[in-house]
């Protein structure tokens, strides 16, 4: 088989370059490659090439770090099997006798493994029954190579970060707040409505201005005064009144777009609040910040000030054009000329106009999140000198944006002067056409001048409104940014009918449990009973899916398979935040919110009495040195507990959690990064905490977990031992290598 016939048998993607002439050597005459799979991980997890080979007759293997290739022609008894966990992809080949082989790979190979795999199982039926397999064009998405069903034309992991850009019917999404204001907003445009017409009359009063006075005047006649007193007042009068009613209309306008970018604001943080972790674990903070502060703003002035001014000047041009029309239709169809040039220009820049603003608030989105990186991470910043490397990634992040309204700015710096030509070409056509009239005797200079006017403001008003296309796109795409955040629905629902929680035993019970991030398998079929008041230790290596089973049960995730029940109803059916209030959380690494002592202490129960947060903070083995600060409880602590050491602020978190007094207590490696002796005060603070508890722990140091009443020892998202310290270490299995590690790492730190 040559090199060519090679490369047709298999995509560039399914073959890596690097192998061909290696599997070209391994072929026997006439046979083809069906599909191939680069691996990259040893039996160590340590990176390493090697490959997988399927054919129409057998499959080939050249394992990672090794030079001899494998082989094995296809029999009814061989299977291949697939599975992931923790970042790390397998496939598995077995026949009657065990496995025969094991190759593994990072996720990225993940959708070449599973076509692999497919065509695998193809060939076998193939072999077996003898009938040729049928070789179907693959359905498959053309940007992420993802498998598709027969029918599926949107990608299912495409469709879910594909940009689509902003429309300004979005606007009309907002109505939902603005409608609790619809009686203000009807007060708001009636004054408008009013205002627009006030400012109609001074043109009015020019024709017989000009014609009963000034051109009577200059032809000899004298001056009627009282007239002259009644086109002056009129003028007065109207410039009064549409002062008023100006001032009446933006300031109800005003009030009420305020309050709608209120409760945008509100609603959108809410809902965000709302959201499980799922969601949060792929936006960056400044993104989100941007989103419900800068965002919101840009469209609560464009409602209170830019919607307004446009309102007011479609009013204007709709009423110029109905007293033009009436006056001489012949001068009003040459005012209105240059109108549908106008008006396609904006319709050919909207749409590049809507993409660029949508693209400048998502590089913005950079910049804040520099900003949103830095600042809390200073002391990092600055203990590995970084600041010139945190500069440069900001400049660059700036320069990124200017490049981008760089690129806007050239379109709209063509834009605006060319409606404003077409309005200049317009006046001068009317002036033509006006003074041609005049001299025919078809109009007089009143109608002249009125037209002139009219038409000026005419013109004025419709700059103005292509103006507005670029503050409308920008609108757009905010709206769509915040839309985006409620339009997500939460991975972590609420109950249609949530069952009531009357009074928690806290008996946990897991039924198969199984649990995904996106297509990397974390936990899978885990089977647990924690009866209440029971202390169980969660036990295991790094990514073994410890701390994801604690999320799970906290409900921050819901579970793929299987159920979590506790006092024997599943978790779903209660309000998330009925819940919550039964589970007490101690983190490794707590969190602390600027504020005092006091309010930090109480932020699970803001009603707290003095006397109960000094009652948990003596149980948390923190009164002492709470005491010992300035201003005691009422001492302000620094964002993230900055001037707090990290043992102080792990008493803390533990009062916290003791001051809601929870049936369930979760304690996540709660004193994984402190020193022996902080741990030992930690420890009895510990002790309080868990007294009449069920009690969920993981803990770094397996010797902080021998008072638990059981271990639960997992390995691969799997439980694979479970019972207390004492028997677990009889067995000599997982749970005592693991000891017996940790043991030795001990000791070998002990003597240096």
């Amino acid at each position: 088989m040559t090199t060519e016939q090679l490369s047709s048998a298999a995509s560039a993607s399914e073959l890596p370059e690097r192998w061909r002439s290696e599997i070209q050597a391994q072929l026997s005459k006439g046979e083809n490659v069906v599909s191939a799979l680069e691996v990259d991980l040893d039996a160590q997890l340590r990176f390493a090439k090697g490959v997988l080979v399927l054919t129409e007759q057998r499959l080939l293997a050249r394992a990672p770090g090794e030079e001899k290739w494998q082989h094995w022609h296809f029999t009814k008894a061989l299977r291949l099997q697939h599975h992931d966990h923790a970042g790390v992809g397998h496939i598995e080949l077995f026949n009657e006798a065990g496995r025969l082989g094991a190759w593994r790979f990072t996720l990225g190979q993940n959708l070449q493994a599973i076509r692999l795999v497919e065509q695998f199982e193809a060939h076998l039926d193939s072999h077996a029954t003898g009938l040729p397999v049928v070789r179907e064009e693959a359905n498959v998405c053309p940007s992420c190579k993802a498998p598709l069903e027969p029918e599926q034309e949107e990608c299912p992991i495409c469709t879910k970060v594909v940009y689509t850009p902003p429309s300004t019917w979005t606007l009309f999404r907002l109505w939902r707040f603005a409608s609790p204001y619809r009686w203000q907003l009807a007060l708001g445009f009636t004054l408008m409505l009013l205002s627009t017409s006030a400012h109609m009359i001074p043109p009015y009063l020019t024709r017989p201005l000009m014609d009963n006075v000034l051109i009577p005047y200059q032809n000899g006649q004298p001056v009627d005064t009282n007239l002259v007193t009644l086109y002056m007042s009129g003028l007065l009068g109207s410039a009064i009144l549409a002062w008023i009613l100006g001032w009446g209309k933006t300031y109800v306008l005003a009030l009420v777009s305020e309050r709608i970018g209120a409760d945008l604001r509100t609603t959108t943080y809410e809902h965000l609040l709302k959201l499980s972790l799922e969601y949060f674990g792929g936006k960056r903070t400044g993104d989100l910040m941007s989103r419900i502060g800068s965002e919101s703003d840009r469209i609560c002035v464009f409602l209170s000030l830019h919607l307004l001014d446009f309102a007011s000047d479609c009013l204007m041009i709709i009423m110029t054009g109905v007293i033009l029309f009436t006056i001489d239709p012949w001068m009003a169809a040459i005012t209105l000329l240059p109108l549908p040039f106008i008006a396609w220009i904006i319709h050919v820049v909207r749409d590049r106009l809507r993409t660029g603003f949508e693209k400048i608030d998502r590089v913005w989105g950079e910049v804040t999140n520099v900003l949103a990186d830095t600042i809390p991470g200073i002391r990092v910043v600055k203990a590995f000198a970084q600041e010139d490397r945190e500069a440069n990634r900001f400049r660059t992040a700036n320069k990124h944006n200017l490049a981008v309204n760089d690129k806007l700015n050239k379109i709209w710096s063509l834009f605006s002067p060319t409606v404003s030509f077409l309005t200049e070409i317009g006046l001068l056509v009317i002036w033509v056409f006006g003074i041609y009239q005049v001299s025919k005797g078809h109009i007089t200079v009143g109608v002249l001048s009125l037209f002139i006017s009219y038409s000026s403001r005419f013109y004025g008003r419709l700059d103005s409104m292509s103006r507005i296309v670029s503050v409308t796109q920008k609108s757009a795409s905010a709206a769509k940014r915040i839309f985006d955040i409620l339009d997500h629905v939460s991975s972590v629902p609420e109950p249609a009918s949530p069952v009531k929680l009357a009074k928690v035993e806290g008996n946990i019970t897991l039924r198969e449990v199984g649990f995904r991030y996106g297509n990397r398998a974390v936990n899978r079929s885990i089977n647990l009973n924690i009866k209440a008041g029971e202390m169980v230790g969660l036990v295991g290596h790094s990514g073994s899916g410890k701390s994801t089973l604690v999320n799970l049960i906290c409900r921050f995730y819901d579970v793929a398979e299987g159920a979590i029940m506790l006092d024997g109803v599943d978790i779903r059916s209660f309000a998330v935040s009925d819940y919550r209030r039964n589970i007490g959380l101690v983190l490794q690494e707590p969190f602390l919110f600027f504020g005092t002592i006091a309010e930090n202490l109480a932020y699970g129960k803001p009603d707290a009495t003095r006397a109960e947060i000094i009652a948990a903070a003596r149980a948390a083995h923190a009164h002492e040195f709470i005491l010992r600060l300035p201003q005691g409880y009422d001492s302000m602590v620094g964002e993230r507990g900055q001037g707090l050491s990290g043992g102080e602020r792990q008493r803390i978190s533990i009062a916290r959690a003791l001051l809601i007094d929870p049936k369930i207590l979760i304690l996540d490696e709660a004193t994984a990064s402190v020193d022996s002796e902080t741990e030992k005060e930690i420890q009895r603070a510990l002790e309080n905490l868990v007294q009449g508890r069920t009690t969920i722990a993981i803990a770094h140091r397996l010797s902080t977990l021998q008072k638990a009443d059981r271990l639960i020892v997992l390995d691969r998202g799997e439980v694979v031992e479970e019972g207390p310290h004492d028997e677990l270490m009889a067995l000599e299995g997982a749970y005592y290598r693991l000891y017996q590690a940790q043991a030795r790492n001990a000791a070998t730190l002990a003597e240096e």
